[in-house]
């Protein structure tokens, strides 16, 4: 059952229709097993026009790929760009690169909870593009935004155009090829690109994640096709992402975090020897300018990560003033807040989500972005330049983590 959504903007006879209409869809699928909506996911049975046999869970074609990928755009089993046809080989050879069986139920997708079998990501996996070694860092990625705190559902159902940004930390980076230099967040490197777009396939086909669906983005971004870069390990003047996170050096570790954009900054006047703390106040400036438009300030007892990205350079200059990286995340803490003044009346207002001890009576209290240092999950990657990144967060989601099986 889906049902209309946003309802800021109806009246509210309009909201009770949509009740009455949705609570009688709800009775037809109780009473009857069917739904008056229903989302096809590729790898179950079909009827399909270029079908020429049938066996369950397959299709068998003789078209060309081009038919192929217009009959799986048809069915809404792609994002819009070509997929790779997953062949019974291609798919064979994902599934052997894994170290569970196929049959193995990971867990269900929400929001329309299709359940998510180690073959139907390999499926969507080969339709991305991915080579099979990839796959371990597929599966743990899948595993992770399965995890309950991460709330997959909200992700698709959201106004706000959440997608999952996915960080790979570890040895594996450099064995796949996992890009954490230039133009990290950028086209050109096969095992970003289809990592994510394997995640991303994976929740569209079997979640709904679809605009006819359960996708309810007002504008979304470009994450929602494929978002995933490597911790730059080689230039990095702190412990690696995955100690910090609990994790002996030697893991490889997949990282999820609901974000819904990306915002980019510059530091480069700063004078040599005030230029770690120039660029942290820059940060700060940036996290902070126009708040009553970020939604994290209103939601943080949901307990959200921001992501904060470094460049290399950005980061030997903090390193090199005396921050280590808990220092850099408790300044980050202290500092990215915001009076209640200037949220009052504006954003999330009336829905805020604020910890027992926030003073909302108190226009000049200071509403820090997290409640928590930890909450900032602090990676350095890119190439050179003074440039670093942070990604706002879906504030109704929690990181997830997953140690990659090899």
């Amino acid at each position: 059952m889906a049902v209309g959504h946003p309802l800021a903007i109806k009246t509210d006879a309009e909201v009770k229709e949509l009740v009455k209409n949705s609570l009688q869809d709800l009775l037809d699928g109780l009473l009857t097993g069917n739904s008056k909506r229903s989302v096809s996911l590729p790898n179950e049975q079909q009827t399909t026009k270029i079908s020429k046999e049938k066996t369950l869970g397959q299709l068998r074609v003789e078209d060309s790929p081009s038919e192929i990928n217009d009959y799986f755009y048809d069915q809404g089993w792609t994002d819009g760009l070509p997929i790779i046809p997953p062949s019974e080989n291609l798919v064979l050879a994902m599934l052997n690169a894994g170290r569970q069986s196929r049959e193995t139920v990971l867990g269900r997708m929400a929001p329309l909870n299709g359940t998510a079998t180690v073959e139907k990501v390999a499926v969507n996996a080969v339709m991305a593009g991915c080579k099979p070694e990839y796959f371990p860092v597929v599966l743990a990625g899948v595993k992770a935004v399965l995890q309950p705190q991460f709330n997959v559902g909200s992700i698709t159902t959201t106004t706000g155009g959440a997608a999952p940004v996915v960080i790979v930390s570890g040895p594996i980076v450099a064995k796949l090829g996992i890009h954490s230099g230039a133009a990290v967040f950028g086209s050109g490197h096969r095992a970003n690109a289809t990592i994510g777009r394997a995640i991303r396939l994976t929740m569209r086909n079997l979640g709904g994640a679809m605009v006819d669906t359960m996708e309810k983005s007002t504008h979304a971004w470009p994450g929602k096709y494929t978002m995933c870069f490597a911790e730059h390990d080689g230039r990095n003047p702190w412990e690696p992402l995955r100690v910090d996170l609990g994790y002996s050096s030697e893991a490889s570790i997949v990282t999820v975090a609901a974000a819904r954009g990306l915002h980019t900054l510059m530091e480069g006047t700063q004078e040599s020897g005030k230029s770690g703390m120039g660029v942290l106040e820059t940060l700060v400036k940036s996290m902070t300018a126009g708040a009553c438009g970020i939604s994290g300030y209103y939601y943080q007892r949901w307990g959200a990560s921001y992501i904060v990205v470094l460049g290399p350079e950005h980061a030997a200059e903090i390193a090199a003033a005396g921050f280590g990286r808990k220092e850099v995340k408790q300044y980050l803490y202290e500092n990215v807040r915001v009076p209640v003044a200037a949220l009052r009346d504006r954003g999330h207002w009336g829905a805020r989500c604020w910890p027992g001890d926030f003073e909302d009576d108190n226009d000049d209290f200071m509403v820090p972005l997290v409640t928590h240092p930890d909450k900032i999950l602090l990676v350095v990657a890119g190439g050179d330049g003074r440039h670093s990144s942070w990604f706002p967060a879906w504030s109704a989601t929690q990181r997830a983590t997953e140690v990659i099986e090899t």
